[in-house]
């Protein structure tokens, strides 16, 4: 077999895989089996077998590069949903989306830029950080995106490509096995946490912090095991080592629970923050926000953005969180099947008779 065979093979393989979008078999980008179209060509079997064996590497390799920059849960210790390289701009959006008060978004980030400038400088006897903040408020109001979005900003901030969001999975960690909780948190910090800090700062999400750290003052041991005492426990005192060994850090955690937190949790955050349901001003902002963006798909809804009635309807947004608004923006887009086969057609009326239901049925489930 001459070496021309072999050449006009691996020319024809990487042909026929170009046009590949995901992986065949167990070799990335690679359709090895699949070859009648090369043979067809007039290349013999033999040329075919030969070439493919250089170029399964080559073909991986491309495959990865083409891959996100995240690190999927398979990959990566229990506990550990994802890790992600900031700035993002995915991630960026999420910040710019939470309609909130410029003040207490520029308080927080400036809280996170000063855990990685002064920690490393400053002894905690001076001043003892512990690198978290916690983001607390009602379901809806948008924490683990400003949480996400402030990983972008970091970044930004110090025009670093360094820096990684690693997401937590708390439910993972649980266990009805006695002492396994424990160990499965003590493992989380004390390894993976520990470890990921080694190679770069890194911003930790911790959604539902309850879940890691319940107040033990309000807990019963006849109703909880004792796993959870034992947990909360394994939790602060990861919290003190890596403050300690690992100034590279910041946690960001959520709670839509925070008297459920344990109170010395919330003694070692750094900052908290309340993010609050919209007001009228705000509310009026999410709505020109999630028009503008579904303008881009359909233009004739640009004429939403400046109609009558959009005032009254961010009045009859109160009480509604920046998720409920954006969702019942939605369910005005299917209030009818013609207006959903052409969600360009909604007109002001049909959105402000949504946003009016939404707040009653928000205000029952107050009430009961």
């Amino acid at each position: 077999m001459s070496s021309a065979e072999v050449a006009s093979a691996q020319r024809a393989i990487i042909a026929r895989n170009a046009t590949l979008s995901a992986p065949r078999g167990k070799s990335a980008g690679i359709n090895v089996p699949n070859c009648a179209s090369i043979i067809s060509t007039g290349v013999s079997r033999a040329a075919i077998a030969t070439a493919v064996i250089p170029i399964l590497p080559a073909a991986e390799a491309h495959y990865a590069m083409n891959q996100r920059e995240t690190v999927t849960m398979k990959e990566l210790p229990k506990g550990i949903h994802q890790i992600t390289q900031v700035p993002n701009d995915a991630l960026g959006n999420l910040w710019k989306s939470i309609i909130m008060d410029e003040q207490t978004k520029n308080q927080l980030l400036s809280q996170a830029v000063l855990n990685f400038t002064l920690r490393q400088k400053v002894a905690r006897s001076v001043i003892p950080l512990h690198g978290v903040i916690m983001l607390t408020g009602l379901p809806g109001t948008g924490k683990t995106s400003l949480a996400k979005g402030l990983a972008h900003r970091i970044a930004e901030a110090f025009n670093s490509k360094a820096f990684k969001l690693v997401e937590i999975e708390p439910h993972s960690l649980a266990s009805a096995a006695h002492g396994k909780t424990q160990r499965a948190v003590t493992d989380l910090f004390g390894q993976a946490i520990s470890e990921a800090a080694q190679s770069g700062p890194i911003i930790v999400l911790l959604d539902e912090v309850e879940t890691l750290a319940a107040d033990r003052g309000k807990l019963s041991l006849e109703a909880n095991p004792v796993d959870v005492h034992r947990a909360t426990d394994a939790v602060l005192v990861q919290l003190d080592a890596l403050a300690e060994k690992h100034p590279n850090i910041l946690f960001v955690a959520t709670s839509n629970f925070p008297k459920a937190v344990d109170e010395a949790f919330l003694s070692r955050c750094d900052l908290i923050v309340e993010v609050p349901l919209p007001d009228k001003d705000a509310c009026l902002l999410i709505l020109r926000d999630c028009l503008g963006g579904l303008s881009k798909v359909y233009p004739e809804m640009r004429r939403l953005l400046d109609a009558k009635g959009l005032d009254d309807c961010a009045q009859a947004c109160v009480g509604l969180d920046g998720r409920a608004i954006r969702k019942m923006v939605a369910n005005a887009l299917a209030s009818d099947t013609a207006t959903a086969m052409d969600p360009g057609s909604v007109t002001m009326a049909k959105i402000v008779e949504a946003a009016k239901t939404a707040r009653k049925v928000r205000l029952k489930e107050n009430r009961a």
